[in-house]
């Protein structure tokens, strides 16, 4: 934010880099002509993906811990992690990539983002996205292997999350030290494996998502309150 701030008259250009970009002819004309336009949805779509877990199911895992009494309420809440992970977070990360000069200079990705912040806060810029990817990473480790936990004790039952623990430990240590790509390949399979059943249950429980929803917006209470769940 700090960095916008400091380049708040370039944020326009930048907005307007993104849209022409993005609807030029040409760009969409040279898509159409070859493989441009699918490679560009199948990133983007991954990238997405990922950023906000859409469409995978493993969100509601998380939520599904939280103190509530009503379903609809905590899916509101949970709703809101897309905005802001992708709508927010990415698109200001977007906007001071571009308001800097570091993209021009043909940096890599993986460092394209520290170089940007660098441009502007110096040396410290460079440390705080450092650190706040190790924190992020951290955190990101913490919640799947949540996730993974979770899923195993229903599947195989209490015991079998100490095998779990010890088999995502070694993933870890494979996937830090594999290259890029290679661990970039297996997250979006395993991302597209998780969509795919989480999908078609969405299809079939449609007809109850569209009744809880309609009873919830029109100030119905649930006809079987069950209790409040608590997290943890």
């Amino acid at each position: 934010l700090l960095v916008l701030v400091l380049h708040v008259t370039e944020i326009p250009q930048a907005l307007i880099s993104i849209l022409y970009h993005a609807w030029n002819p040409i760009a969409a004309g040279g898509g159409f002509a070859g493989a441009t336009m699918a490679a560009a949805m199948r990133y983007g779509l991954a990238r997405g993906v990922f950023s906000n877990e859409s469409g995978l199911g493993s969100a509601p895992i998380a939520a599904a811990a939280a103190r509530t009494d009503d379903p609809v309420r905590q899916a509101l809440v949970s709703m809101t992690q897309t905005f802001i992970d992708t709508l927010v977070v990415c698109t200001m990360t977007a906007l001071v990539i571009l308001t800097a000069t570091s993209w021009t200079q043909g940096i890599g990705a993986a460092q394209l983002t520290s170089a940007s912040f660098g441009e502007t806060l110096g040396h410290t810029g460079e440390l705080i996205v450092t650190l706040s990817i190790a924190l992020f990473a951290y955190s990101t480790l913490i919640g799947w292997n949540y996730y993974g936990e979770k899923a195993i004790e229903y599947l195989m039952g209490p015991r079998a999350i100490v095998h779990y623990r010890v088999v995502f430990v070694g993933v870890v240590l494979i996937g830090a030290t594999s290259r890029l790509e290679f661990v970039w390949n297996v997250s979006d399979l395993m991302n597209g494996l998780m969509a795919i059943p989480n999908l078609i249950g969405l299809v079939l429980l449609g007809k109850i998502i569209k009744q809880e929803t309609v009873r919830y917006f029109g100030g119905q209470e649930l006809l079987t309150r069950p209790p409040a769940i608590k997290g943890g």
